[in-house]
């Protein structure tokens, strides 16, 4: 009798997760930069370990190609 309840309680507590209303999934709000984007950062120290970053976006220089023969 007591393995009949541990495995119905089982059962019922894997149906009940199963059918969660709202899964909980951690995403960043703000989608990480490309391989492309360039950004400079300015950063200041705040109190209590904090810092206050001014970033911003600049040109991108263009991309150097070095062919050697030997």
């Amino acid at each position: 009798m007591r393995r009949l309840n541990l495995i119905a309680a089982l059962l019922l507590a894997a149906a009940a997760s199963a059918c969660a209303p709202n899964p909980i999934i951690a995403r960043d709000p703000v989608p990480a930069p490309g391989p492309t984007d360039v950004y400079a950062c300015d950063s200041k120290p705040l109190p209590v370990n904090a810092f206050m970053s001014d970033c911003r976006p600049v040109p991108a220089s263009p991309q150097v190609v070095l062919r050697a023969r030997g």
